[in-house]
């Protein structure tokens, strides 16, 4: 199924097979935990990295999940009921004003921003860091490191680190909000 929608849409899926397990675990790994009340996974689609974030959360965080496909986002909602789930990444802080949650702790990123125009790039920058609490953390993976400018300019990178374990080979970029 998850090949079939990269097919369909390569520039919303950004990659022929889910995430692996070194690539979810690195990035959930990188969660200041202890900081982390509320948090949101952007691009969550079969739920590989939403598994590790619900395995990881010991101090019972609330877990927000955005995945634009109807079908990837039902499948979460069934195997997931106990978070919240919304469709469109460039309604995160209306969404949590619409539900009364607060700014978030933490955000973890799946998406392709490299694949997205620059003007829908940039919006979705700038959802994200009006979303978090002041140095929340922004963790986000990519296959490339072009992104490293654009996330500069908005946070503070705090590590970069390949995991090689992940096909293709990702990039996880550590940031906090300025």
């Amino acid at each position: 199924m998850f090949f079939y929608k990269y097919l369909r849409y390569p520039k919303q899926i950004g990659s022929i097979i889910p995430s692996s397990r070194y690539l979810a675990s690195a990035m959930v790994s990188a969660v200041a935990w202890d900081e982390t009340r509320l948090i949101a996974e952007l691009g969550a689609g079969t739920g590989a990295v939403t598994k590790y974030i619900s395995s990881s959360n010991m101090t019972g965080a609330q877990v927000v999940l955005f995945e634009k496909d109807d079908y990837l986002r039902a499948k979460l909602q069934q195997q997931y009921p106990e978070h919240v789930c919304f469709s469109d990444a460039l309604r995160i802080g209306k969404e949590l004003e619409a539900n009364a949650m607060g700014p978030l702790d933490a955000i973890i990123s799946g998406l392709p921003f490299f694949n997205f125009s620059e003007s829908f790039r940039e919006q979705l920058l700038v959802e994200i860091e009006d979303s978090l609490r002041p140095n929340g953390q922004f963790i986000a993976f990519q296959y490339s490191l072009q992104m490293k400018k654009a996330l500069e300019r908005r946070f503070e990178i705090e590590n970069i680190s390949l995991v090689p374990w992940n096909l293709p080979p990702a990039f996880i970029y550590s940031c906090r909000k300025k």
